[in-house]
């Protein structure tokens, strides 16, 4: 165990959900822990993304950790899908009621991390430390979505207005009032945005490149009752959430019938029922919705519908409207996106049939000429599940390069581990896990359990070291792509194939069997004294 200043059993990187649990773990277990953070405080994802309408699509009873009956029943949630501010306030609860800052370094962003072989010991460097933290297990705990991406268009250094981009948003309030104002992406977190920033500005211009299915939220305040009631029912909402395929939707029923069994008069009175659920849980419409094309094309012509008869402008309706595979891209939560574009001070552009051609001083060049704008907005997403792990040099067996080796396949061994790379544990973000099909946070319990499980297994039986065999991660890929091949979703072009990054190995990379299959899976893996691991 770790008896120096510098000596750790565990390094963490990242403080948001998945560093602080993990961090809670190694207390129980006495371990000693250090959690780098690049961030002035804890929070993750929650701490950047401020921008406005920032809000979470899993409903906030459900997207909680369940690991401490107090914490459950003593936070208040005001709002049926929170908003980012109150799940900041929620994890920095988190950390204050377990006291775990005082093991968390901020400000400081890992550099670099190697794997001694003769020691079995991680060796950290940070950006503001000449030293390096030795640990035996490496966690990373640093985000699925946690890697903004900005396009490099021509002349991004030459605009002389303020530029924001959603996913590293500033900690002081940004005022729009007077501004034109361009937004670059439709996806969540454009969509999320566009009405608050459309409330603001003096004109909006959107620049929709693919319009994104989307759903309404149907967001509300929570009133004492429900919250009193579902705080009686944790017990029972718990495990019914593991047993639905994206580990959410507890407090709705069961849909078990595929569409078929349903008269079309049913099916469109069933649709408009779960539309008027909210989010997400549209696609839990029916059971069939992302394996069935016929299924999923009167869903999909369902939610067409509804933008025809929300936009009064038909031509704008028309380019709002998303076509292929529904869910095959992030379905998105909104509230008044599409009738934001009923208001005279909001416009739509068409980047397929005018691409952008450069930034320039005042604005924005496309082949219709100069449009002038004071600030522009990237709502243009991340560099998904291995983007904040490639962005530090991680190396392992015979200096291996993780960022080289994901260049050619971003392939893992249950998404918790990476062949060549001993000790080496992820947490909810890795390639071949399912967690950005389910609730976040119950991937992360979940995770962070097992790997804690894992390193007392290893400690009661005397080894120090665990790494996925390359069969084992060969064999998992060709699983996770075997099961993505079952259904829809690997149609489109999407960042669940890493489609939207230059350069970036295609393969789809979540899991899609669905949260029990997973869960089991991992507890057969553990059971089996770590089948596909070799243990030393």
């Amino acid at each position: 165990m770790g008896n120096s200043n510098n000596h750790y059993d565990l390094v963490i990187i990242g403080a948001g959900f998945s560093g602080l649990y993990m961090l809670y773990r190694a207390r129980k277990m006495g371990l000693r822990a250090r959690v780098f953070e690049v961030g002035d405080d804890v929070g993750g994802t929650w701490y950047w993304n401020r921008y406005p309408g920032a809000r979470c699509d899993i409903e906030s009873i459900e997207y909680s950790f369940e690991f401490s009956e107090e914490l459950q029943q003593e936070w208040v949630w005001p709002e049926r899908f929170s908003a980012q501010p109150d799940i900041l306030k929620y994890i920095n609860h988190v950390a204050d009621r377990f006291d775990l800052r005082r093991d968390i370094q901020f400000n400081t962003r890992v550099d670099s991390a190697t794997f001694n072989e003769d020691s079995n010991q991680w060796s950290v460097t940070t950006n503001n430390n000449s030293s390096s933290y030795h640990a035996p297990f490496l966690i990373a705990a640093s985000g699925c979505l946690s890697s903004p991406l900005t396009p490099a268009f021509n002349g991004i250094n030459s605009f002389k207005g303020d530029i924001y981009h959603t996913g590293k948003w500033p900690h002081e309030p940004v005022d729009f009032s007077d501004k034109r104002v361009a937004i670059i992406g439709t996806g969540s977190s454009g969509i999320q945005a566009i009405p608050l920033i459309a409330e603001q500005a003096k004109h909006l211009t959107v620049y929709q490149r693919t319009p994104a299915y989307a759903a309404p939220a149907q967001n509300r305040p929570l009133t004492k009752a429900e919250l009193d009631t579902a705080k009686a029912r944790y017990d029972e909402l718990r495990p019914i959430a593991k047993q639905r395929f994206g580990g959410f939707s507890a407090m709705h029923p069961l849909v078990e019938k595929p569409m078929p069994e349903f008269t079309p008069e049913e099916r469109q009175s069933h649709l408009k029922d779960w539309l008027e659920i909210g989010g997400l849980q549209y696609l839990l419409s029916f059971p069939d919705a992302i394996v069935s094309p016929e299924t999923n094309q009167v869903m999909a012509d369902f939610l067409r519908a509804d933008i025809a008869k929300r936009v009064t402008d038909k031509n704008i309706a028309q380019k709002l409207m998303p076509s292929g595979v529904l869910g095959a891209k992030r379905l998105c939560s909104e509230t008044n996106y599409y009738e934001t574009f009923n208001h005279d001070n909001v416009s739509l552009f068409d980047v397929k049939e005018a691409p952008i051609e450069t930034l320039t001083e005042n604005g924005i060049q496309t082949r219709h000429g100069e449009e002038c704008y004071d600030a522009i907005v990237f709502a243009t997403g991340y560099d998904a599940m291995t983007g904040a792990l490639s962005s530090i040099d991680i190396r392992g067996i015979d200096g291996c390069s993780l960022k080289d080796k994901w260049k050619k396949k971003a392939s893992t061994y249950l998404g918790l581990q990476v062949a060549g790379f001993p000790n080496l544990l992820m947490i909810a973000a890795g390639p071949g896990s399912p967690t950005v099909f389910t609730n976040v946070v119950k991937s992360i319990e979940h995770h962070v359990d097992w790997i804690s499980d894992c390193i007392k297994y290893m400690s009661d039986h005397g080894k120090q070291r665990i790494e996925a065999s390359t069969a084992a991660e060969a064999a998992w890929v060709e699983h996770v792509n075997l099961v993505a091949n079952m259904t829809l979703m690997p149609q489109a072009e999407s960042w669940y194939k890493g489609a939207n990054v230059p350069g970036k190995a295609q393969d789809f990379l979540p899991y899609l069997a669905g949260f029990p299959s997973y869960i089991q899976t991992c507890t057969d893996v553990a059971n089996k004294g770590y089948e596909g691991f070799v243990l030393s």
